[in-house]
């Protein structure tokens, strides 16, 4: 017997797909350059091959039997596989990457980032071409989790890195900025009342809302809580946002994401005796690319976060534009 894989050729996948799509022997051999006959002959072969039967001869029409819709339906997705394959080698040869995985920190704004995104996926970079093709894959991690997506091989670039990690070679950093963060709580929190700043002693007795290190297997990381204090942990930061107006428990929060809430009286800002708390985020990403050297994708990233307006807004744009 023929081997199977041998008979499954694109071309006579291609030639179901004709066959399927104009109705008939006849027409699909005219639009293929072909005589009915050889077309007959084709496919009688590939049903020895495959020991079915794909159209039905009792029908005038090219019915396709059950077998011959399942051939004809998988047919067409492996054609398809096979353009995307031969669409991925060519961008890699031309220096675009078929995949780009970006991981962001979740206190970077969201919208600033799909912004970014909209304007890589427009991007022309061929005659006719609708976008670069790269494949982005987009996560978002908190704190330690941030670094561990990177330097584990999960992404390619990270964004809103925060904290001073070990870099294990091969990863390269710039700065993003300085993020400025507000002891923030709901005005009818029992803290709301208290005169001065608020040292360690008195925050302890009060339940701190924080935000989960993502980290499987570095060491997650906790900020400003205190020893013994009750905390409730929450995934995101508009989650710890929402627990401080609801009156859950107090924390630190970035300022301009809290900004448009304590302008509206929605929270009220008080100090610690810890001060100012300010956090330098950096953006990092894989530096060793095989021997192609950095990709155009992450190039592209890379020169929009050159830019200081782009920082700014990925770090103060929660809310409205930027003035």
């Amino acid at each position: 017997m023929t081997d199977r894989r041998n008979v499954l050729t694109p071309e006579a996948l291609v030639m179901m797909d004709t066959i399927a799509r104009t109705g008939s022997f006849a027409a699909a051999a005219r639009e293929l350059g072909k005589v009915p006959s050889a077309l007959t002959y084709s496919v009688r072969h590939l049903e020895e091959a495959l020991d079915v039967l794909l159209f039905d001869r009792r029908s005038r029409q090219a019915q396709l039997t059950a077998a011959g819709a399942e051939l004809l339906h998988e047919g067409r997705r492996l054609l398809q596989e096979i353009d995307a394959v031969a669409n991925r080698v060519r961008r890699v040869a031309s220096g675009w990457e078929t995949q780009l995985a970006i991981t962001y920190d979740d206190i970077v704004s969201q919208a600033t980032m799909f912004e970014l995104v909209e304007a890589f996926c427009a991007l022309r970079p061929e005659a006719g071409a609708s976008g670069p093709g790269t494949r982005l894959r987009l996560a978002t991690e908190v704190l330690a989790g941030t670094w561990e997506s990177l330097v584990s091989g999960r992404a390619d670039l990270a964004i809103g890195v925060a904290g001073d990690f070990a870099n294990p070679g091969g990863i390269e950093l710039g700065p993003l900025g300085d993020l400025a963060f507000v002891f923030a709580l709901a005005p009818h929190h029992a803290l709301a009342r208290h005169d001065g700043p608020i040292d360690d002693a008195e925050l302890v007795r009060h339940r701190a809302v924080a935000v989960a290190d993502t980290a499987q297997r570095l060491a997650p990381l906790s900020v400003n809580l205190l020893p013994g204090q009750d905390v409730l942990a929450v995934p995101t930061m508009r989650a710890k946002l929402e627990a401080l107006l609801r009156g859950l428990g107090c924390g630190f929060i970035p300022e301009p994401l809290a900004r448009p809430h304590l302008d509206a009286g929605r929270l009220v800002a008080r100090a610690t005796a810890r001060g100012e708390h300010r956090v330098r985020l950096h953006y990092a990403w894989r530096a060793e690319r095989g021997a192609l050297g950095i990709g155009y994708a992450l190039a592209w990233w890379l020169a929009q976060l050159e830019s200081a307006k782009t920082r700014r807004a990925l770090i103060e744009r929660h809310a409205g534009p930027l003035p």
